[in-house]
């Protein structure tokens, strides 16, 4: 490749980026080497957050190539009227490390895919229509997946690109609690929230949540949450759906998050990290007793791609490399450093108003002010062009070679699984450099 060739400008002129205003805008170009991500053909970037919890075995694993490759060479397509090996090896494969109960699965290309697969099969199976998702959520960018979606990204879909049947109730979110309650004083009212909407709609299909939300602050729900909303569901026969997409695969120091809470959702959805990001897979994994009704019920779903061979065999591989690298235990020991690293640099930085987490999944979230937690920015200042105290702090991070996704305003850091002490050590003293810009700005 020409050094001369500017492929950033090509990018930018003749591709669209997403969630953003196209003017201004001029991607990094990476490409990669050993492994390791490039910026551009200058340096190595220390991981410090794979670009929503994508990568989780680092760039370029071998054995997902291989696998890629194996695949292509055998069988790289046939219709999803068919059946191949590789389907029915992925389907053995997910059995015992889903959550109990879980036990059929429609195969998509994307997180976004299986939403809308995931919402659709709701709606079938209860013959309901509503679903509730709620705010400071995201679930997709195509019809109802961008509907669920709580954040501002719906609202550039509204109105003829929503579906009108999906309604949102409050976040879990002990820092800044969106109904004004302290826990645990406050008795998780939030959840018992979703009982008095399901009760007075009427005619609700299922409840989707992300069990701990993403990109949206990394909210680490208290340990009654799940368990109160999986039982009140059930009480009133509405589904629960949880979106895995960023939280499976090891993310947070099990397969999924839901397993720290006991809780087997009616539906199970992921993508991402089933085969690292190497290959566009969204699964949909129901219970048996949804999968059940469809014996003699129509099942209205499917597209070109569901079930393609080239996106299965990588994820066959990327499971063994979980386990061969003991990666759901290195999660929770590598998560544990994070996390003390993070807050001690809560104690140096006034900026920082919170730190949350659990696994490889970390938010910090940068306050004018502690005692008031009062935000630096808004969406609103996202749509109007502002540049955000958190894009200039990411922006400074990416000079020292780190790549962190930053968001409205707070920094999201999920490395992948594979993340070193060295790099962990890295990553936290280039964020601790970094944060300079926003203690610049605090509001005493």
């Amino acid at each position: 490749m020409s050094e001369e060739r500017d492929v950033s400008a090509i990018t930018s002129k003749y591709t669209y980026g997403t969630w953003r205003y196209q003017k201004g805008w001029k991607p990094l170009h990476m490409t990669t080497r050993r492994g390791w991500l490039l910026l551009g053909h200058r340096r190595q970037a220390v991981p410090g957050s794979r670009r929503s919890c994508r990568s989780n075995l680092g760039h370029q694993n071998q054995a997902v190539i291989d696998a890629i490759c194996k695949q292509a060479q055998e069988l790289a397509f046939i219709s999803p009227a068919y059946s191949c090996d590789v389907r029915a090896d992925l389907a053995e494969k997910l059995l015992p490390i889903v959550p109990k109960g879980i036990e059929k699965f429609f195969y998509a290309t994307s997180g976004t895919e299986a939403n809308e697969a995931a919402i659709k099969i709701a709606r079938m199976y209860t013959g309901k229509n509503k679903i509730i998702a709620r705010y400071t959520s995201y679930h997709g960018a195509t019809s109802a997946s961008v509907a669920a979606t709580g954040d501002f990204r719906r609202w550039f879909a509204e109105p003829s690109g929503v579906v009108p049947w999906v309604l949102h109730g409050p976040e879990v979110n002990c820092y800044r609690c969106p109904i004004g309650r302290t826990y645990p004083e406050c008795n998780t009212a939030c959840a018992d929230y979703f009982s008095y909407m399901i009760d007075r709609e009427n005619d609700v299909a299922a409840v989707i949540v992300e069990p701990i939300v993403g990109t949206n602050g990394v909210l680490v729900p208290p340990k009654e949450y799940l368990p109160k909303l999986a039982a009140l569901c059930k009480e009133r026969g509405v589904l629960l759906i949880a979106d895995e997409v960023m939280t499976g695969w090891g993310r947070t120091g099990t397969w999924f998050a839901v397993e720290h809470w006991g809780v087997t959702p009616d539906i199970l959805v992921t993508a991402k990290g089933i085969t690292n990001a190497m290959s566009p897979l969204g699964v949909c994994g129901t219970t048996r007793a949804i999968a059940d009704h469809f014996e003699d019920h129509f099942f209205a779903h499917g597209h070109t791609y569901e079930a393609h061979p080239l996106t299965l065999a990588p994820a066959l591989a990327a499971i063994d490399e979980y386990v061969r690298l003991d990666l759901l235990n290195a999660s929770r020991i590598q998560g544990e450093k994070m996390g003390q690293k993070l807050r001690g640099l809560m104690a140096k930085h006034p900026s920082i108003g919170d730190v949350r987490g659990l696994g490889l999944f970390w938010a910090v979230e940068l306050v004018q002010n502690r005692g008031t937690k009062q935000p630096f920015n808004t969406p609103k200042d996202k749509i109007d062009r502002k540049v955000t105290v958190v894009d200039e702090v990411v922006a400074d991070l990416t000079k020292r070679g780190v790549v962190c996704l930053g968001w409205i305003s707070h920094l999201v850091i999920a490395p992948p699984l594979i993340i070193t002490d060295a790099q962990i050590d890295e990553a936290i003293d280039a964020l601790d450099a970094a944060l300079t810009i926003a203690d610049a700005k605090v509001v005493a």
